[in-house]
């Protein structure tokens, strides 16, 4: 098996599939005055549809992403992954393996990736960049049977030895936090991780001072009302593929509830503090691959591995940098309880931005890194 140079295809016979079941959609009656409490909202889908049909340009899309130098690399028999792998120019890059989560793609550093391996100053770090699509996502391959973070983990950092990296830094967010745990946990490789999301949590999450009472309170809220999504992913994906996959509106707005309801937006109307088409190249990069059902074993396989929980006895030792955005599904409690399970080294809580910093808020996530990565040894 060998490393194979890759350039994202348009799937025309897919693209039509997908115009045609959208053209066909007929919306549905829903709660009045509702918003999106009740789920997707029915105007915004109205729109997001109408752009879909009448302004979305998909070639333009798949040709800016080809920009970036792209690879499927075997990590196991019958296994590739497909990454973006930019390396850098200076003689004093470093490796980093940068991940998304769900539903999410490459595309959340598509503006970071240059800037991170040629940076606009030789006093920031400089990068060999490796940006991964998880396992059954996008253009790596599906794998037989549902993997949890932990498995993943392993293949990632089968990934940077298959590169020629015997050592790197790790950032993540969503499921690339969980993975990042899990490498701080059992790679020799992975030198120091950077999160923007909390991911794996230490067992020991008593609430003692107001404050960690405060977000103790408030995730057990989240939990409730927020992740009926998880739930059904992680234990019955295959009878939501046989909707899912059956349709693109229904896949937008599965899509679209979690990218305006995650998001830091103060809006009357909510909708992603992005361009739209940022959010349609993410839905069309799962719909041409179909990659919707895929995608969404990651969870049936996180609940099959046993949890979020780091195990008994265990804490992360590496270096952790936080980026604490405060609207993220995710949100990172006070520092105190983050740091029984993780040897933190840095702490930022950022003044705005939510679930997918990297769309967000570039800015911030790319200044933090950097400061990080700075403050390493």
């Amino acid at each position: 098996m060998s490393i194979e140079a890759f350039r994202i295809p348009e799937n025309a016979d897919e693209v039509r599939w997908i115009r045609d079941r959208v053209a066909a959609f007929r919306f549905f009656e829903e709660p009045e005055n509702h918003g999106w409490g009740h789920g997707a909202n029915r105007d915004y889908m109205q729109r997001l549809r109408a752009h879909w049909l009448d302004q979305y340009d998909w070639p333009a899309a798949v040709a800016s992403l080809n920009r970036h130098p792209q690879f499927r690399v075997p990590v196991e028999s019958g296994l590739h992954l497909h990454c973006i792998h930019k390396r850098s120019s200076r003689r004093d890059g470093r490796p980093l393996l940068i991940a998304h989560g769900w539903p999410g793609s490459v595309l959340e550093f598509d503006t970071l990736i240059d800037r991170l391996a040629e940076p606009e100053s030789p006093a920031h770090p400089a990068f060999h960049v490796v940006a991964p699509s998880l396992p059954g996502y996008a253009w790596s391959d599906k794998p037989k049977n549902p993997l949890g973070p932990r498995a993943i983990a392993s293949l990632y950092d089968r990934l940077m030895g298959e590169l020629g990296y015997q050592s790197y830094v790790y950032q993540g967010g969503d499921w690339g936090s969980v993975i990042g745990g899990w490498l701080g946990l059992d790679s020799s490789r992975v030198q120091a991780i950077h999160l923007n999301g909390y991911g794996l949590r230490s067992a020991d999450m008593h609430a003692d001072a107001p404050d960690e009472q405060a977000w103790l309170a408030k995730a057990r809220f989240t939990r409730m009302t927020e992740t009926g999504y998880l739930m059904l992913q992680a234990t019955k994906p295959q009878s939501l593929g046989f909707a899912m996959m059956d349709s693109p509106m229904g896949v937008a707005a599965w899509f679209a509830e979690k990218y305006c309801g995650w998001s830091h937006t103060e809006r009357k109307v909510v909708e992603p503090p992005f361009p739209m088409d940022t959010l349609l190249t993410t839905i069309m990069i799962y719909l041409t691959t179909r990659s919707f059902l895929s995608a969404s074993w990651v969870y049936r396989g996180m609940f099959l591995e046993g949890g979020f929980s780091i195990p008994e006895g265990r804490r992360i030792e590496i270096p952790t940098g936080v980026a604490a955005f405060p609207h993220d599904l995710l949100a990172f409690p006070p520092r105190s309880m983050v740091e029984r399970g993780y040897n933190v080294q840095h702490y930022t809580v950022m003044p705005r931005g939510g679930h997918f910093a990297g769309l967000e808020e570039p800015e911030l996530l790319l200044a933090d890194l950097r400061a990080f990565v700075s403050g390493l040894a």
